[in-house]
């Protein structure tokens, strides 16, 4: 019998380690600076529009938040935000990158696991250099068939890489924590889409679930992936 699933593609951020957690600590200390230029929901709502019209711009990631945080201190102090703010823009930027990464619970097992029946690849989006320091400290790059790293996640881009590295999108599953990027397009590749949910999305990555949709699958945790696989292979046995 053809295997259903050959191929397994896991979001990175969020998903296999900690990510958000940093963005937000950051941007508290961002509108902690700028406290006497408005309410921290004000700032934090400015910051979030000029996220998403830069993301045309400077892509996912550190740089572009930091850039984002820049451009919206001079908006919101008009045009006199001190020097030694933007220092401080800069130097949280800087410790940002510099972060050790935390791999979320039981990642490597399950990556372990799944690695000696099925061909893992890493998908994600970001910037290039810190998706790759991350991936490198992590110490999971070795579990992975492929490695992929994009400017954004869309059918297309799942299709092209599930052939590539694959039996194409209708044998493969993606996995991650967001609806938006890792759920919805690879589900509209026509792959398997499982959707686990992390304490801290950021807010442009909120879709509505698709409740429903016959390859999509939702779980509470990582661990659990290795049994849905054998589940869904299971069925597909018995026809």
């Amino acid at each position: 019998m053809t295997r259903p699933i050959t191929t397994i593609g896991f979001d990175a951020d969020d998903t296999l380690w900690q990510n958000e957690r940093f963005f937000r600590l950051t941007e508290e200390r961002f509108v902690a600076l700028l406290g006497a230029h408005g309410a921290a929901a004000e700032i934090s709502g400015r910051l979030l529009e000029a996220e998403r019209r830069n993301l045309a711009f400077y892509g996912f990631g550190i740089k572009g938040f930091v850039l984002s945080m820049i451009e919206t201190a001079i908006e919101i102090t008009d045009g006199t935000v001190p020097a030694s703010v933007i220092g401080e823009i800069l130097a949280a930027g800087r410790e940002m990158a510099a972060h050790p990464v935390e791999t979320l619970p039981q990642a490597r097992e399950t990556l372990e696991r799944l690695a000696s029946t099925h061909r893992l690849v890493l998908i994600t989006k970001g910037d290039l250099f810190d998706q790759e320091r991350k991936l490198a400290q992590s110490g999971l790059g070795e579990l992975f068939h492929g490695v992929e790293i994009v400017s954004d996640k869309t059918p297309e881009v799942y299709r092209r890489i599930f052939e590539r590295h694959g039996d194409g999108p209708q044998r493969a599953m993606m996995v991650g924590n967001s609806l938006k990027s890792d759920v919805l397009p690879a589900l509209a590749a026509g792959s398997w889409a499982v959707h686990i949910p992390h304490e801290l999305t950021w807010a442009l990555e909120h879709a509505e679930e698709p409740v429903g949709a016959p390859r999509y699958r939702r779980l509470a945790r990582l661990s659990a992936l290795d049994e849905l696989v054998g589940l869904i292979e299971a069925e597909a046995a018995a026809g």
